[in-house]
């Protein structure tokens, strides 16, 4: 049995995973600097970490982060530092030679951690769930297996929009060879504005 109006749920993610975010930024930079194979790990650590998220606000905490707005507060200065290390990280990376075999500085499990951390300790993130979330869910029914359908659904959309944004990127990278520098000086920069704007709009 599917959760109440479950193709309107589908909608709503899918247009906030086409919309240009903090994840699908690093995942694009990464992408051009490492190749799509090493964005798998963080597309990974995104998804663990809204996994993590969910689980969480609908079983254990929700009504707590309602009533206690300074935690999410914490939860977005430690956002925002992460976001500023992550555009430093991408501005001083040299971007992968398409037409040599390079050696990857970075581990699979850095990949993985920078793409939990990113989604993990953002607030939009621990608020979507308990706003989002029990709209499509029949609390007088087997709320279980209806929870199940939708995080897999929002894993799943969320894992394909990553690395779908991550080819795309991809093949960008022919465009911008003769200046490789450029896309990670524009990432860092989107991403040092949207900490600010973090900083400054997202009021807990």
């Amino acid at each position: 049995m599917l959760p109440p109006d479950f193709f309107l749920f589908l909608q709503i993610i899918i247009f906030l995973f086409i919309t240009p975010g903090t994840p699908r930024v690093v995942i694009i930079s990464y992408s051009i600097n490492y190749g799509v194979k090493k964005c798998i790990w963080s597309a990974s650590g995104d998804v663990i970490a809204n996994f993590v998220q969910a689980t969480l606000v609908i079983f254990v905490i929700g009504s707590f982060f309602l009533d206690n707005p300074k935690v999410l507060n914490i939860f977005k200065w430690a956002g925002i530092i992460y976001l500023l290390y992550l555009a430093y990280d991408i501005y001083k990376s040299r971007p992968k030679d398409i037409s040599k075999n390079n050696n990857i500085s970075k581990s699979n499990l850095s990949f993985f951690k920078d793409g939990f951390l990113v989604a993990g300790t953002s607030p939009k993130a621990w608020m979507f769930f308990p706003f989002i979330f029990p709209q499509f869910i029949d609390f007088n029914s087997n709320y279980n297996i209806q929870f199940i359908i939708l995080i897999f659904t929002y894993m799943t959309l969320d894992f394909l929009s990553l690395i779908g944004y991550a080819l795309l990127a991809n093949k960008l990278i022919i465009l911008i060879k003769a200046k490789p520098k450029t896309i990670n000086t524009i990432s860092a920069c989107v991403l040092i504005i949207i900490a600010c704007l973090i900083a400054i709009t997202q009021k807990y």
